[in-house]
């Protein structure tokens, strides 16, 4: 005899609520009625773990010392990570093309030879590896047109000196930044990456494609959560695609505060295809160029 599965936990409209007010509070993610079906599913699953019957049994698991871990794999749970390398390739020309030629002419006119991207939302690290890519290639072709003084060293680095590239991934997920610190990744997962591209920051180990050590150098992993107060500063780019989405309008504002905060003066934000910042700040101006998308910070008029 099979056992019976149980039948899912009936959630009243409070307790619905109530989740939904905690989700919020934690991580800035909104649940509104088109996606609270969702919600319940991974509140289903997450029950079906623990082995608790009633939606108040776990919710005071979840609002104690001892539920932090489960809180944070529920989160983990509502964050789709869904990525892809090379994603939204438009975008990511204007990045290479425009927004970065501008950054390193003007770094390399005051001499300061850091650039700093940060990745929020980075889920599985397809994007901040394909960014520290992207961002190599530009450099060595920019090293041509204006080489500088210094003596190259060998083997020959990824990055040419002076210059340092520094790119921080951060994401709400754990498994997600397991898997980006890892940098092995499937033939599939691999589709969009060219062949020559493969050559040059991939090597083949059994059936997966891993990512070479020196470009795992320039990519360093890190939980953060936008909610709070505590993120990275100083950045020159800030990749923060199909995450605000999750978010309503309040929190959306914050958030776009807190990246022009996070930029440096003359850096720039770039969300997801389907984002704007329209009707959200009077921060940023929008860059339009061939389908890609940017906003440049604006400096508050003295």
């Amino acid at each position: 005899m099979g056992t019976i599965a149980a039948p899912p936990v009936q959630l009243t409209e409070p307790e619905l609520k109530l989740l939904q007010t905690l989700v919020y509070q934690e991580c800035g993610m909104f649940f509104d009625e088109r996606r609270s079906h969702f919600l319940k599913d991974r509140l289903q699953r997450r029950l079906k773990v623990c082995q608790l019957d009633s939606f108040y049994s776990y919710y005071r698991l979840l609002t104690s010392r001892e539920g932090r871990p489960e809180l944070a794999l529920l989160l983990e749970n509502l964050t789709v990570n869904e990525t892809s390398f090379f994603r939204n390739r438009p975008q990511l020309d204007l990045l290479q093309k425009s927004v970065l030629e501008e950054i390193l002419r003007r770094k390399q006119e005051r001499r300061d030879f850091h650039i700093r991207v940060w990745s929020a939302g980075c889920s599985a690290g397809q994007e901040p590896y394909s960014v520290a890519i992207l961002i190599a290639d530009a450099l060595a072709y920019y090293y041509l047109r204006n080489p500088l003084p210094f003596e190259m060293p060998t083997p020959k680095p990824l990055i040419p000196p002076p210059w340092k590239l520094e790119v921080v991934a951060s994401d709400i997920s754990y498994a997600s930044l397991r898997t980006g610190q890892e940098g092995k990744y499937t033939e599939p997962q691999m589709e969009p990456v060219d062949y020559t591209c493969r050559l040059r920051y991939f090597e083949k180990v059994g059936d997966k494609y891993a990512v070479k050590q020196q470009l795992k150098d320039l990519v360093q992993f890190d939980f953060h959560n936008l909610k709070t107060e505590f993120l990275p500063r100083r950045n020159d780019i800030i990749l923060c695609r199909n995450v605000m989405i999750y978010f309503d309008e309040a929190e959306q504002k914050r958030l776009i505060d807190k990246f022009w905060n996070c930029l440096n003066p003359g850096g720039y934000l770039f969300v997801g295809h389907a984002e704007s910042l329209f009707g959200l700040t009077q921060k940023f101006k929008m860059v339009h160029e061939n389908n890609g998308t940017a906003y440049l910070r604006l400096e508050p008029r003295t």
